[in-house]
């Protein structure tokens, strides 16, 4: 389940005393910083169950991103009851591979509040899979956009109220534009004239900026759960078969649309660059990994989205680049 993070001595926190407020039995062995996330604290702790080593992975919600951790957790308590209910009636094998399972507290809750106020969850580590943080191959990108394709079907019947959104006007392509231009016009850091360029390269695409609300505000397309964080390394990717095993890091999947989601697969997996490269000449467009994420997502997402959203399908990808 991801990786572990290298030459980091010391622990921010004491996982030992995290761990003993879950279900967890058996003596705490070891835990290490895990993964390449920049917003939640991960690590990856190790319990001796009579004789067997059973790994765990725990996270404390960023509070300063999340500013509602509990609404985050009830969102994701709500997706994984149903993502797991689907795959059992369907009978799936490794069903605990194919969906996160979070562990409970020893009072039965999603999650631990500590005496510092942090928020804890805790899930069962996803073995013999692995994200990655650059897409190798075409095959990969595929895999890994199937995954989201059908990460999104499987929840478009989840019963009960709307999620909640725990980044209001997150993909808000407007609104994000407006916030461009209040930026530009307060220029608090003058650094406006020096950015000309770019800023002109912006303004002149604000005709773009509303299409995918305009179709959604006129019934072209609908309102979707999504995941809305759709970086390839957060679709786990099976050992043995290469296949899209898990969709993680649900701390963003609430309301949205499905071309967000596609647009925002896009943006990183197409790149030939990292997201930082400063020498633009480095930065291209990688078409034969963006025509495998369409082969990918439409053939899992192709069996419910509608003609208005797959007639948008590649105008969301430089959208929301």
């Amino acid at each position: 389940m991801s990786r572990p993070v290298k030459n980091m001595k010391t622990l921010k926190h004491d996982l030992a005393a995290v761990a003993r407020h879950f279900q967890i039995w058996g003596d705490f062995v070891a835990a290490e910083p895990y993964g390449s996330g920049h917003i939640n604290d991960t690590y990856a702790s190790t319990f001796d169950q009579g004789g067997t080593r059973v790994r765990y992975i725990h996270q404390r919600i960023n509070h300063l991103i999340f500013t509602q951790p509990d609404r985050v957790m009830a969102n994701i308590e709500r997706v994984l009851a149903h993502l797991h209910g689907k795959l059992q009636a369907a009978g799936a094998p490794d069903r605990h591979r194919r969906a996160l399972t979070l562990i409970p507290t020893r009072d039965g809750r999603g999650c631990h509040r500590d005496a510092e106020g942090n928020t804890w969850r805790t899930y069962v580590f996803i073995e013999k899979a692995a994200t990655y943080d650059v897409i190798e191959s075409p095959q990969m990108a595929y895999a890994a956009a199937r995954a989201f394709g059908e990460f999104q079907g499987q929840l478009a019947d989840l019963p009960g109220e709307r999620l909640q959104e725990t980044i209001p006007g997150f993909h808000d392509t407007p609104r994000r534009f407006q916030a461009l231009q209040a930026a530009i016009q307060a220029d608090t850091a003058n650094r406006a004239q020096q950015a000309r360029a770019e800023i002109e390269f912006a303004l002149a695409r604000q005709p773009m900026t509303d299409r995918l609300i305009r179709a959604f505000e006129t019934g072209q397309i609908p309102e979707r759960i999504t995941h809305n964080d759709t970086k390839l390394n957060n679709v786990m990717l099976d050992h043995a078969t290469g296949q899209g095993l898990c969709v993680i890091d649900l701390d963003t999947v609430m309301p949205g649309l499905a071309l967000y989601d596609f647009g925002d697969m896009a943006r990183t997996a197409t790149r030939s660059s990292v997201e930082d490269e400063r020498d633009l000449s480095k930065v291209l467009f990688k078409e034969e990994m963006f025509e495998a994420l369409v082969r990918g997502y439409l053939e899992s997402a192709g069996r419910f989205l509608n003609r208005a959203e797959i007639d948008l399908l590649a105008f969301s990808a430089p959208l929301i680049t």
